[in-house]
């Protein structure tokens, strides 16, 4: 049974069982009813339960950000020894004047690449060369201005939103 089950029940009973003391005594005050929805229902319990697995969460999700960082710089530091050693087999096929080496596994010529475009004044280009882009809209800038006092067509804030903060110690 996953802690979010758990919690879901635990918050069914709870709700019933509030509603059914309520009904019961409309007068109760708030602390007796609390107290006696602690005792007879688990739902601190089970709420610890589901905060406490998503702060585990976090921290699988941290550790396996770093070794993914950590891998991603493997990766770079391999590509960049595939690039040198083809660099220096290049050099040494050049400078021997060999055109062409046939192995067992993998056949290595040297070949003419086609001519590339060197880009030397973007602002020169004519504009038919230009790709237009999709405007896109910068909501930082349009929060930052109503925040400021400007009004903004077409946006405004949103209501505030309760979130869930958690704090270890």
């Amino acid at each position: 049974m996953t802690v979010t089950y758990l919690l879901s029940g635990e918050a069914t009973l709870f709700s019933e069982l509030r509603r059914r003391l309520i009904e019961a005594d409309p007068d109760i005050d708030e602390t007796t009813l609390l107290d006696t929805l602690e005792g007879a229902t688990n739902l601190k319990e089970a709420l610890g339960e589901v905060v406490r697995s998503a702060l585990e969460d976090e921290a699988m999700l941290s550790g396996l950000k770093g070794r993914l960082d950590d891998l991603k710089v493997g990766l770079e530091r391999i590509r960049h020894q595939i690039e040198k050693k083809r660099e220096v087999a290049l050099a040494v096929m050049e400078e021997t004047g060999l055109e062409k080496l046939n192995e067992p596994d993998f056949t290595v010529s040297l070949r003419i690449s086609p001519p590339g475009v060197v880009i030397t004044s973007e602002e020169d280009i004519p504009e038919w060369f230009w790709i237009p882009q999709e405007p896109k809209l910068d909501k930082r800038a349009i929060l930052d201005a109503i925040k400021a006092g400007t009004a903004v067509a077409g946006a405004e804030l949103a209501n505030t939103k309760v979130s869930l903060s958690v704090r270890t110690r």
